[in-house]
């Protein structure tokens, strides 16, 4: 988080990585729980991709919203404002007995859900653009924190009564407002707001560049796998896999989800910044799309424990890899005065994903006897997907190529 090994804790990065790691706390308690919740009241797996849709179209409207208001009004203000929907969300959960109030809650997180994009502007505001990626990575670091303790949590306290894990994740929350309150420094902002309206008002003016189309369509793909195997993940163990005689339940699915934190911790913590600096991050993009389609290939064929534990490995490091790169490669092409904007763009088209995966998820493994192939297929397209659009961004990136385009 900052220069060498030593940890700034003066730094802004430092306050950032606390507050966000309180708020991913609070949402990785809740997330392997969620579809065993839905579908205690009622919720069919279609019903529980339709739930993760609706969270996903709220943000997908208040996600770049969020992001240019930051960069008018401030980080602090704002991160505060999405950090108390998220606070209101958790806590209606909490006393959710009927699946209208489910859905109500996740409305309510959806709509001010901006954390992840205001907190990353304001990492791009404080870090210059050949250090992105190695700042991104205190998201990663913060998110496998989060994946370690919050699934232990969900493990620990559903047994005993399933509304106390919504409860832990509200006081969460109200503790990421304080921390944002009392420790997170509001940086200057530098910006035009007239010529900030015109550069980054719509997500279609960021698809018009050249230059940072191919980006965006690949956080588009990311966005869809990731959504997919998210939302779907406790559903597909819960049928295809048992555990001393039983199927796979939240105790299980929060192991699972524990183990991809701690891997991603490490990626993120400790390996980001040297693979970057080697191997650069259009070449870990790369080799984060190869390493999920590998993993759900693996994944469509795993009938023990042993191959689901080798399919999340190979598949945590492409998750651990793509989102801080393309990050950074977004960050690094946008404007310095739209980075609230361009980064809640990519929000935006991940938030497109997690409209749309979760539904198809959600469809095959309620109407398909064989949804453990069907599933892994439809995963390893999309991540053939992301390779050929960073195939076409590195071939129109090629001087000669741009030269006879243009004539």
């Amino acid at each position: 988080m900052s220069e060498g090994r030593r940890i700034n804790f003066k730094s802004p990065l430092f306050a950032i990585f606390l507050i966000v790691m309180v708020d991913v706390l609070g949402f990785t308690i809740i997330l392997p729980l969620l579809p065993f919740y839905a579908q205690k009241y009622g919720a069919s797996p279609f019903l529980v991709g339709v739930l993760a849709a609706t969270f996903a179209v709220c943000q997908l409207v208040s996600g770049p919203f969020l992001g240019r208001i930051s960069d008018k009004y401030g980080r602090r203000k704002i991160l505060m404002l999405s950090q108390t929907g998220t606070f209101a969300g958790f806590v209606l959960l909490g006393v959710a007995n009927s699946l209208p109030l489910i859905f109500l809650s996740r409305v309510i997180d959806g709509i001010t859900a901006g954390n992840l994009t205001i907190a990353q502007a304001a990492i791009a505001d404080v870090t210059p653009p050949e250090n992105r990626a190695k700042a991104f990575g205190i998201i990663g670091i913060a998110f496998g924190l989060g994946f370690i303790a919050g699934p232990a949590i969900s493990a620990a306290l559903s047994p005993i009564n399933v509304h106390y894990p919504a409860y832990v994740a509200a006081a969460l929350s109200a503790l990421s407002i304080l921390a944002t309150w009392k420790l997170l420094p509001e940086v200057a902002q530098k910006v035009d707001s007239s010529e900030n309206a015109k550069s980054a008002n719509k997500l279609l003016e960021f698809l018009k560049r050249p230059n940072i189309r191919w980006l965006l369509v690949e956080f588009l793909i990311f966005g869809f796998i990731f959504a997919g195997f998210t939302s779907g993940f406790a559903m597909f163990v819960e049928r295809r896999f048992t555990y001393e005689g039983r199927p796979f339940g939240a105790t299980e699915v929060s192991i699972l989800f524990t183990y991809s934190g701690f891997l991603g911790l490490i990626l993120q913590g400790f390996l980001i910044g040297p693979m970057v600096k080697r191997f650069g991050e259009a070449k870990l993009v790369a080799a984060g799309f190869a390493s999920m389609a590998i993993s759900y290939a693996i994944l469509g064929w795993a009938d023990t424990i042993a191959m689901l534990v080798i399919a999340s490995t190979i598949g945590s490091f492409g998750n651990g890899v793509i989102r801080p790169a393309l990050t950074a490669l977004v960050s690094q092409t946008a404007h310095a005065d739209e980075q609230g904007g361009a980064l809640g763009a990519t929000q935006s088209l991940v938030s497109v994903g997690q409209v749309f995966s979760p539904l198809i998820s959600g469809a095959i493994i309620n109407s398909s006897a064989s949804h453990p192939m069907a599933l892994s297929a439809w995963a390893i397209w999309l991540a053939v997907l992301g390779l050929l659009g960073l195939a076409v961004r590195q071939f129109l990136a090629n001087p000669a190529v741009r030269q006879s385009v243009s004539k």
